[in-house]
């Protein structure tokens, strides 16, 4: 540990690796509400947040708890989750004349067709403008779950269950 009168303590969200202000105020910047996708082992979230001197305002916010409330009676923390998450915060940020936003992936490394990307391609599908690369995102087939209900038995109807919530997000 650093001692002496010249040293500065960092601030404490950055102790505690909770915030890279680096990267914070490169997304400020924009100007844009930002897309904040955080990731668990079982869940997903995503919030659009804007920038406020006195604290940000989340405006729009939506977690694969609620993908129940839809019909998904499936795991909630795999890859078409994330999709139908990104549907559904893409869908309520049109709702409130939301059009566009930044991603903001935090602290996480972003790994090619991951769960961040299946949600950002859901935003996208949904009509949200997102500044994105080309490739990152996941397969067809993975983002329908066809890659695990190939291997376990008993989500064998993954792909027909992610249609019909697919359907009742955007239609309903």
């Amino acid at each position: 540990m650093a001692r002496g009168p010249k040293y500065i303590v960092p601030h404490r969200r950055r102790r505690e690796g909770k915030t890279d202000y680096r990267k914070r105020l490169k997304l400020l910047k924009s100007g844009k509400p930002r897309l904040v996708v955080r990731k668990s082992l079982r869940h997903i979230r995503a919030q659009i947040i804007e920038y406020n001197p006195s604290g940000d305002r989340t405006l729009v916010s939506a977690s694969s708890e609620e993908l129940k409330k839809f019909g998904w009676n499936l795991p909630t923390g795999n890859t078409p989750a994330a999709y139908l998450v990104g549907l559904l915060i893409g869908k309520r940020a049109l709702e409130k004349n939301i059009k566009e936003a930044v991603l903001d992936v935090g602290l996480q490394n972003p790994v090619k067709g991951g769960r961040i990307f299946a949600l950002l391609k859901g935003a996208l599908d949904a009509g949200l403008n997102v500044p994105h690369g080309e490739g990152i995102f996941p397969s067809e087939n993975r983002i329908r779950g066809e890659h695990i209900s190939s291997y376990l038995e008993k989500y064998k109807n993954m792909p027909e269950i992610f249609e019909k919530v697919k359907k009742k997000i955007l239609g309903g």
